[in-house]
């Protein structure tokens, strides 16, 4: 009998498990993205905590997990090599939350919450990756959970009931 193993994907790191009974975790996603690719067909999900929406100078030298721009593809690379089928492959994400009382005096430079979720979306309609589900916005921070057995996506949100994507 195996235990299952919490994977934590901190800032700007992807996790990965095609190990039926593990969970991806990502917790206190504020103006973050938490970004799950799930193949439930063959058993294997990652999970992304995107910080920024665009990495510097291309993304060369970048973590990729940190960058909407960097983080998608590598994701997509690493559920692929996994054994996920690009086709079979739903995206579930949650976070970009206004955090900060000076996030809404309207200046698109503060707006980083906004940002991060845009960006993510625009990534992933480019790539035409199939969206699930999405939990973005608002000014609450956000905790994500990822099954990889069921392919189950629980989002919870600060002082709020945990509910499934």
């Amino acid at each position: 009998m195996t235990t299952a193993v919490r994977h934590m994907a901190r800032m700007g790191e992807v996790v990965l498990s095609s190990t039926p009974g593990d969970l991806l975790v990502s917790l206190g996603l504020g103006s973050c993205i938490g970004l799950a690719f799930i193949d439930a067909d063959a058993g294997v999900a990652g999970l992304a905590h995107i910080v920024l929406p665009r990495s510097p100078a291309g993304g060369a030298g970048a973590t990729p997990g940190k960058f909407a721009d960097t983080a998608i593809p590598h994701l997509l690379e690493v559920v692929k090599r996994a054994g996920g089928r690009e086709q079979r492959i739903r995206a579930v994400l949650c976070g970009g939350a206004h955090m900060f009382a000076s996030q809404t005096s309207g200046s698109p430079v503060l707006a980083i919450g906004a940002r991060n979720a845009e960006a993510v979306l625009e990534a992933l309609r480019a790539r035409r990756v199939n969206i699930r589900a999405t939990d973005v916005g608002g000014n609450v921070g956000r905790s994500i959970e990822v099954s990889v057995a069921s392919g189950e996506v629980a989002v919870r949100g600060v002082g709020q009931q945990t509910r499934k994507l």
